[in-house]
């Protein structure tokens, strides 16, 4: 880590030119960044200078206004602050950020929301389409920064590798709302100006970076504990599978960053700069940082006056790179010639003396290359919890080995009467996007692993750390959830269909699950590079036209799971409700761990209740509309029995154009940008109540006009009804809507065109009138019920029909009971057409009451649309029978109370999170 003052700190007087000549005020102006006057702060990387302000500036450190004409800028990062703030500096330069990491964990990189962030590393705005978010953590970059941040995102589970006994705050710098206050000193802290403050992102406090250090150190998780899974409980043997595989992340969100390492963005913006750098007397030079840029053509473009020793070439060159080691220990070569510039050169395309290396016009290409070393000293991190600092330094020599370092390193830690055999020396690469590991062998040469390191990449070994790990032979254990089977079939043809498609070896590889009706086995593979080949290999195979799933299934350790714990195990539908489904899926793994929260495009719902299959107590939160929260009671009642937990409350964040079971729950008649924070606290004070679930068999046979059966047409079908059946007009109208949706399915994203579409269909209804009353005959609890006149018939299970129009009506009738959703009895209201149903809906007229009951049959005697909750299709003549279905579901609805106080700072920034903090977050 190098000193953030390289020269040491200059006269303020001289530094502005105030007491210097014109003649040297005009000389200085052309000298080269690198001998500008440095200034040195409390915090290691930045290299700051002294500069002068030509609109208004905010600090970074402090977040204030800086009044004046002076401001003190890094060079490397863009930090802006005043002087007073370089005293008690604390936010660290993005080249030195890798040193700060405790244990790496990567990114999951997409792309960033529509709202305006700060980069994380060069400190600048992400507008544009270039911007990447973490899907994990509140990490926002430019495309061509990605590849300088390191992996320190949050850690979300146990790999067994490196240890952690607690969980530490996970501090991120800057992006907070303007609101945010000190957890420390309650002044503000946060600012919309600039990259200020820090906040953690498991609890959500906010601090200011001066004051961040002396919070606690133990986070306690903040408001959402009752319903986060802790890491500590979720085990996951990831080793070289992507963090985007692990979290079940759709691949194509990452598809931008993987392409950004081979577009240099910086050759894309010469074209406009080239022109005003030639008549500023500045230069551009391609700098290549290792052997393996120049092999992909990425390089970095550094902007240096035309006459400019090398070393300061050199230090520009470190800063685009954002390294911070010292430029005397580096040297530019030519790219593919044998040119070599030490120290004393200077670049000067002018020509005259001092060209003594002059570069080519046109394109200038340098390698960044270390100067051979003979000796270096390495940092050796202990890959257990242990007091005082994280790592011990060790020197390397030419004839140091790995074995060697390894002595060194045991008796800095106090172990050396520990076998040196039970211990491995552990390279590790923190890339961004991928922790890789790589154990040394010990008669490896430490010295020539640097140098190796170093000539493959620069930024690469500023990535590289070491660690010392203890030997352990822990039995390896990856779940895989392979999905899309036949359904319906026998074990043993699941297992020889798994045999013939993937190819697995038994000894490695064992069925535990499987789940017939979902068409999915889950294998527990023994061994990393099986589990990989099968992960691969199912995603390009078919059986019977149909693509295989492949997920990587965490296992919750529900033994360490605190009694006053219950998980939520959160579904999002992303193509509901527009982009508001794919932002909550965001805003829910930041709030929450990732592992419970389940993209249902991506693998379904059958991992997320696999994954929680032992817990004993949790709740389901579905974000979607009336038909997502459908399938997911459906997948729930075919998985049950697999279940410790056999009856989960579920709560609803309602998506969907209807939404009328949301309605009724209280969860709103649509999500209109709430704040996530808001909503799980509202789950989390939600009620349970119980509702009716009906089950309708639909038996077609050929129906005579007489009524008698004369053979069937298709077999039955059986499907579950949780808010309503209808037939006729109804069904007619859903069934018209679906077919135009399906026909042009990019037109239906918003609740507001959906119901447009609706009001269309109707009004091409209303000159069409149909005799239902002649088309069906009704049975309830065995009594025939003659119809009236109507166009459509219609059985509510809940008091809200067609996006919340109350269809019984509130009038009170000694003949039937008041509606309620867990009474066990159906309402039968009809309707005599759209006009009628117009009128429901604008609340003028209520339906047609006919009957109540818990066991209906209907014979229908010709072809009819038919919709249950919202789902519709055309029903061949036939029997319909509607009955109770089995156990009542547990559901939850939301309190009318204001959300409770957990504790007597509730009032605090603490209880809030990211983006409860910004207003403007949706």
């Amino acid at each position: 880590m190098a000193d953030s003052g390289r020269s040491g700190p200059a006269d303020p007087e001289a530094a502005d030119g105030r007491s210097e000549s014109p003649l040297a005020v005009r000389k200085r102006g052309q000298q080269s960044p690198g001998l500008r006057a440095r200034h040195q702060s409390s915090a290691p990387g930045h290299c700051f200078r002294r500069v002068t302000l030509t609109k208004p500036t905010f600090c970074h450190s402090c977040s204030d206004f800086i009044w004046g004409l002076v401001g003190f800028l890094c060079e490397v990062c863009n930090f802006m602050c005043h002087e007073k703030c370089l005293k008690t500096l604390r936010s660290v330069c993005s080249c030195v950020t890798a040193c700060a990491v405790r244990v790496p964990v990567a990114h999951c990189f997409g792309p960033a929301g529509p709202k305006k962030r700060f980069c994380c590393v060069c400190r600048k705005h992400t507008e544009g389409n270039t911007a990447l978010r973490c899907e994990v953590c509140e990490l926002h970059v430019h495309a061509d920064c990605a590849t300088f941040t390191c992996a320190d995102c949050r850690r979300c589970h146990l790999d067994g590798t490196l240890e952690q006994d607690t969980i530490p705050h996970h501090w991120r710098e800057g992006n907070l709302a303007s609101a945010a206050r000190c957890e420390a000193c309650r002044r503000s802290c946060g600012s919309s100006d600039v990259l200020a403050g820090m906040r953690c992102e498991w609890c959500g406090i906010t601090s200011h970076a001066a004051c961040y250090l002396s919070v606690p150190p133990e986070c306690t998780v903040g408001r959402l504990h009752g319903m986060l899974l802790h890491p500590a409980c979720v085990q996951l043997d990831s080793r070289n599978f992507s963090k985007m595989h692990c979290y079940r992340i759709t691949e194509s969100c990452s598809h931008e960053l993987d392409n950004s390492d081979d577009v240099d963005p910086a050759a894309v913006a010469s074209k406009d700069v080239q022109p005003a750098a030639a008549e500023s007397g500045k230069q551009f030079l391609k700098v290549f940082d290792g052997d393996d840029a120049v092999k992909r053509s990425y390089f970095r473009l550094v902007s240096i006056f035309r006459a400019t020793r090398n070393e300061e070439v050199v230090e520009a060159a470190l800063r685009t790179f954002y390294l911070p080691d010292e430029p005397q220990d580096f040297e530019l070569h030519e790219v593919g010639g044998l040119q070599r510039l030490h120290s004393d050169d200077i670049l000067n395309r002018n020509g005259g003396p001092d060209n003594r290396s002059s570069l080519k016009d046109g394109g200038d290409a340098w390698l960044l290359r270390p100067k051979p070393r003979g000796a270096e000293v390495i940092k050796v991190h202990a890959g257990w919890p242990r007091s005082g600092a994280a790592f011990v330094r060790v020197s390397v020599s030419k004839d140091a080995t790995a074995a060697s370092v390894l002595t060194e390193v045991l008796s800095q830690l106090d172990r050396q009467e520990e076998d040196e055999s039970s211990f491995s020396l552990l390279e590790v690469f923190m890339s961004s996007k991928q922790v890789q590991r790589q154990t040394l062998t010990p008669q490896e040469k430490m010295l020539d692993k640097l140098q190796e390191i170093r000539k493959l990449s620069l930024r690469q070994m500023n990535q590289t750390r070491f660690y010392v790990v203890a030997n352990r032979k822990r039995a390896v254990q990856v779940n895989l959830l392979i999905g899309g089977l036949p359904p319906l079939l026998a074990r043993e043809e699941y297992v020889q269909l798994i045999q013939e498609q993937l190819t697995i070896k038994s000894h490695l590889v064992t069925i535990t699950h499987i789940y017939p009706s979902q068409g999915a086995v889950v294998l527990q593979v023994s061994c990393f590079s099986e589990a990989e080949r099968i992960y691969m290999l199912a995603k390009d195979t078919s059986v019977s036209n149909k693509t295989l799933t492949s997920l990587v299934i965490p296992e919750i350790l529900h033994n360490k799971l605190a009694e006053d714990v219950c998980p939520l195990l959160v579904f999002v539908n992303p193509k509901s409700g527009g982009l508001k489904g794919r932002e909550l899926l965001y805003s829910f793994r930041k709030l929450l761990n990732p592992h419970q929260v389940f993209d249902i495009s991506n693998g379904g719902l059958l991992a997320g209740l696999h994954t929680f299959r032992e817990v004993p107590r949790f709740r389901v939160l579905v974000c979607g509309g009336d038909g997502t929260l459908g399938w997911v009671l459906g997948v729930l009642e075919a998985v049950r029995h697999k279940l410790v937990c056999r009856e989960p409350p579920i709560g609803i964040v309602p998506l969907g154009t209807g939404n009328d079971l949301a309605r009724i729950l209280r969860w709103g008649p649509g999500y209109s940008g709430e704040d996530p924070h808001h909503i799980l606290v509202s789950v989390d004070e939600a009620d349970e109540v119980l509702m009716d679930r009906w089950t309708i068999l639909l038996d077609a046979q050929d129906m005579s006009e007489d009524g008698q059966d004369n053979g069937f047409l298709e077999p039955p079908k059986i499907v579950q009804m949780n808010n309503y059946f209808g037939l006729g007009i109804d069904a007619e109208l859903s069934l018209d809507f679906h077919t135009a949706r399906e026909d042009e399915p990019d037109k239906f994203t918003s609740r507001f065109h959906n119901k447009g579409v609706y009001v269309k269909v109707g009004l091409q209804k209303i000159i069409n009138t149909r005799s239902l009353h002649n088309e069906l005959q009704l049975q309830v609890d065995s009594q025939n019920v003659p119809l009236p006149n109507i166009e459509g018939l219609i059985f509510l299970n809940i008091p809200s029909w067609g996006s919340g129009a109350d269809l019984w009506g509130t009038e009170v009738d000694g003949r039937y009971g008041r509606p309620s959703i867990d009474d066990g009895l159906l309402e039968v209201v009809g309707v005599t057409g759209v006009v009628h149903m117009g009128q429901v809906q604008s609340g003028l007229r209520s339906g047609i009451r006919i009957a109540q009951g818990n066991y209906i049959r209907l014979t229908v005697s010709k072809p009819l649309p038919v919709q249950v909750d919202g789902e519709p299709w055309l029903q061949p003549p036939g029997h319909i029978i509607i009955s109770a279905a089995g156990p009542k579901v547990r559901m939850l609805r939301k309190s009318r109370q204001k959300q409770k106080k957990s504790s007597a700072g509730a009032k605090d920034v603490r209880s809030q999170s990211p983006s409860s903090r910004d207003a403007g977050h949706f």
